[in-house]
């Protein structure tokens, strides 16, 4: 469906390419996407949570990104998490008639996860994930904590993730990202109440 060139919602795309000693990353996104992926970044489970944000947040998301997977995978996943960030504040433009929050608690059997985010302008984490396991698969647990800082610092969110239950890391890990997702997706819509304003007090975020 082409949208009017009025319209806000069609300029909610955007690209950013981040190249270091360490990393070379290519990221797209379109915040009013169908939920479709093309990622390729080295790492299984990580390519399978980035699928859980753009499935469910709808948001179509391409990453391809060449790391120093040879050492580990703290570099290609900290500025995955940066890049993406940089994608989505530079898609999101003034966030005129967003929501500006998202909250959304997932399940995945014994396992439940809160995610609650503010588009504030104000970049902050605050996360609580006790895994049970260091590694799953090929993905350090703690990387977790990395691509959302990244994700945080860059995006200018305020982020607060919380893993309620759990007893199967992989199954803890999931349902942080489809709750980050679901969250994203709820700040991200557009409030049909607001009319096109800027959703704070003081007039910008």
């Amino acid at each position: 469906m082409t949208r009017p060139a009025d319209d806000p919602k069609s300029h909610r795309r955007a690209e950013v390419v981040r190249s270091t000693a360490e990393t070379r990353i290519t990221v797209r996104v379109d915040l009013d996407g169908s939920g479709q992926s093309s990622l390729a970044t080295g790492i299984g489970f990580f390519d399978h949570m980035l699928d859980q944000i753009a499935r469910h947040g709808l948001i179509d998301i391409d990453v391809q990104a060449q790391g120093d997977l040879h050492i580990d995978g703290h570099h290609t996943v900290e500025d995955v998490g940066i890049t993406l960030g940089q994608a989505v504040y530079k898609a999101v433009g003034d966030k005129r008639g967003i929501r500006r929050y998202g909250h959304a608690y997932v399940p995945l059997d014994e396992a439940l996860s809160r995610v609650v985010v503010d588009f504030s302008g104000r970049p902050g984490l605050v996360m609580n994930v006790p895994f049970k396991s260091g590694m799953i698969g090929t993905f350090d647990s703690q990387l977790a904590h990395e691509f959302f800082q990244g994700f945080a610092n860059h995006a200018f969110v305020t982020l607060h993730i919380d893993n309620l239950r759990g007893e199967n890391a992989h199954h803890q890990c999931e349902t942080v990202f489809k709750a980050f997702a679901r969250a994203l997706r709820m700040a991200l819509e557009p409030d049909p109440r607001a009319a096109g304003a800027v959703p704070s007090t003081k007039g910008s975020l």
